[in-house]
């Protein structure tokens, strides 16, 4: 046992310790931190799905999610984000958050959740599914829109209201009347497909589909054909403001003509 310990102490007392100093890099990849609700399926498979193949460090935290899903209760929410803001890499910059909630952001008011965000984050840009949507609507010079929705009836008309009040003619209008955010996320794609593929698009130039948690995105390409007119969705406009945001080529294939606007 002694001889043991002996050879233990011995090894130990002959081992060399060396310190190194780190080499850090000198640039890093643009970071884009998403608050993603805390019942969304959809919105990180999503945003994964087209900028996988991109240098970009992407980083989600979520926020609790009250259901139903009315203005007030979206209001609660927004009362959380600066907080869930600040645990996106505690301390670091980055340079840009994403809120991922469509009618959420527009119960809120931009404004308001810039400021809770940048309260967090004051170096970051900001952007939102509603107001990515007016920009890519703007991008495409389109002025009326067929909109659907998975929302409650009041929820669905203040969406209609918010169109209009950033001068959009809404042409028509169809609504799931779905008043829980998980609910929305269990929505089946080939449904949900066939539904829109049969919309009214009389008068319109393009439709909107809102809502992170819709599935969506995968079948743009699709509906497009099918429609011969211009799909945009939630989460479609949310990425590509994203890329802009952060100086990425936001040309991809895939997932509808908004992406080939450059």
């Amino acid at each position: 046992m002694i001889i043991k310990e002996l050879m233990i102490y011995s090894l130990f007392y002959i081992m060399n310790s060396t310190k190194i100093d780190p080499k850090y890099i000198s640039k890093s990849n643009p970071r884009v931190g998403l608050i993603a609700l805390a019942s969304d399926f959809m919105i990180e498979r999503d945003f994964i799905n087209v900028i996988k193949d991109r240098d970009i460090d992407f980083f989600v935290n979520r926020i609790e999610c009250y259901n139903p899903l009315t203005k007030e209760n979206l209001i609660k929410m927004s009362n959380k984000v600066t907080e869930v803001t600040k645990d996106i890499l505690p301390d670091q910059d980055i340079d840009c958050v994403v809120y991922g909630c469509t009618s959420g952001t527009i119960a809120a008011g931009y404004n308001s959740i810039e400021q809770k965000i940048k309260a967090a984050k004051p170096m970051a840009d900001v952007t939102t599914p509603s107001s990515a949507a007016i920009k890519a609507l703007k991008k495409l010079n389109i002025k009326k829109i067929c909109l659907f929705t998975p929302y409650s009836k009041k929820l669905n008309d203040d969406v209609i209201e918010y169109f209009k009040s950033e001068g959009f003619e809404i042409t028509s209008n169809a609504y799931f009347d779905i008043e829980a955010d998980y609910d929305i996320g269990k929505v089946d794609q080939n449904y949900l497909c066939d539904v829109l593929s049969k919309i009214d698009l009389n008068g319109a130039e393009a439709l909107f589909v809102s809502c992170t948690a819709l599935p969506v995105l995968p079948i743009i390409d699709e509906l497009e054909k099918k429609l011969n007119t211009t799909v945009l969705s939630s989460n479609q406009a949310l990425i590509w403001d994203t890329l802009v945001k952060i100086d990425k080529n936001n040309s991809v294939k895939g997932f509808g003509k908004l992406f080939q606007s450059n």
